[in-house]
């Protein structure tokens, strides 16, 4: 998580921009059915989702037909989408999770015709690492951005500035207790939003 908010720092207010546009989207498509914002979406989130479902190991048919699955999911449960569970992102990554675990459970139920023919995904870091550490850099984004003031500003100075709750309380003039408390309030806030994000 340190990691994840030291990111935050450079680009927060372009990815809290980028979050609220995909709330905007997903809003005209659960009210509207709206079509210009579903391919907004779709573009957006489609070849992440193909790049998840690559790094977690299937082959790209798989991968294709399972994102295809995924974006139809949201198309027909966009109305269903409440931003007090989480960002957009959360919400489809947890779809496309939830998916791909019941295409293992399926598959699990049928023997393996040849084991040479599983694909086993590889240690290196690729660009599919890049997509989904920018996933994660968004979630972090605006749940951070959705903290009160006070709240957002204890969380910044742990964990961008790294600075102790003691040193925080001395920097803004406050009780140590309070430090702890609105640190407290913030964590419980956050993991509640980061569910998904690993």
């Amino acid at each position: 998580m340190r990691a994840a908010l030291r990111l935050v720092s450079n680009t927060e207010s372009s990815a809290i921009e980028l979050a609220k546009q995909h709330r905007e989207w997903i809003a005209l498509v659960g009210g509207n059915q709206d079509r210009a914002a579903f391919q907004s979406l779709f573009q957006y989130f489609a070849p992440r989702i193909k790049a998840m479902m690559l790094k977690a190991g299937m082959n790209v048919m798989q991968s294709e037909d399972l994102m295809q699955d995924v974006m139809m999911t949201v198309w027909r449960k966009s109305a269903q989408y409440s931003p007090d569970r989480g960002t957009v992102s959360a919400w489809i990554f947890t779809i496309a999770r939830n998916a791909r675990i019941d295409l293992l459970r399926k598959a699990s139920s049928r023997p393996y015709d040849d084991v040479y023919e599983l694909e086993i995904a590889a240690d290196d870091k690729s660009s599919d690492d890049e997509v989904l550490q920018s996933e994660r850099h968004e979630c972090v984004s605006e749940a951070l951005s959705e903290l009160p003031k006070d709240q957002r500003k204890v969380i910044e100075l742990a964990f961008i500035a790294d600075l102790s709750q003691s040193e925080i309380a001395k920097k803004l003039d406050l009780p140590i207790g309070t430090v702890k408390s609105r640190m407290r309030l913030a964590y419980g806030k956050l993991k509640g939003k980061l569910e998904a994000v690993r």
